[in-house]
């Protein structure tokens, strides 16, 4: 990793932990800095560091500012949730660009599956809610994600697995939070396994 890229990590989980912490203490203000910033930041750290694939690297860079447009849909005091999964979505396809579809094929099925058994609970609770038209939204983004991640795993890279699967939990966890029960500990959690997931995802573009 060049210098560059280190001090930027270093700076992207400042203002991380910076996030969690707003999180936690219901800080907006603190919050509307720190959280665009850590996705800016590894956006920095992947243009910063040399990557083992100059191509990839360049379809994770758009998946990285798709993310931090989503990360600003997501944290406006207006219900922008579906400009929100928009961004997030097209991010995952950035990915599943970045990442190539060659050897996921035999993991998408077994992913699929946990989507699923994920998945069902929350779209029960979007149709009891009378949310009928979140529902081809949030079916296409189960999807799209569960193909990223299989991406992942058919790199056979551990920290590009980690981060995918990562990425997933938080975004279940968002939704579930969301339409299903809200809990005490998933906003913190939601951000923490997020800046994870991001972070994995870029440093798994190292030579």
């Amino acid at each position: 990793m060049t210098s560059a890229a280190a001090f930027l990590l270093g700076m992207a989980a400042v203002f991380a932990v910076a996030d969690w912490v707003a999180v936690a203490r219901g800080s907006k203000t603190l919050e509307y800095v720190a959280k665009p910033a850590a996705t800016l930041l590894l956006v920095g750290v992947a243009l910063a560091l040399v990557p083992d694939d100059e191509t990839q690297r360049s379809w994770f860079v758009v998946a990285l500012v798709l993310s931090l447009a989503g990360d600003v849909f997501l944290m406006l005091p207006r219900n922008l949730f579906v400009a929100g999964l928009a961004s997030f979505l097209l991010g995952h396809v950035a990915y599943v660009a970045g990442f190539g579809l060659g050897e996921a094929w035999p993991w998408i099925l077994g992913v699929a599956v946990v989507a699923a058994a994920v998945g069902t609970p929350i779209l029960r609770a979007l149709l009891a809610r009378g949310d009928k038209e979140l529902v081809g939204p949030v079916v296409t983004y189960m999807a799209v994600i569960s193909v990223m991640v299989a991406c992942a795993i058919g790199t056979g890279d551990a920290v590009a697995i980690a981060g995918a699967a990562l990425f997933m939990g938080s975004d279940s966890l968002i939704a579930w939070n969301r339409f299903v029960r809200p809990v005490a500990w998933a906003p913190v959690t939601i951000m923490v396994t997020y800046h994870l997931g991001l972070a994995g995802l870029v440093l798994s573009l190292l030579a």
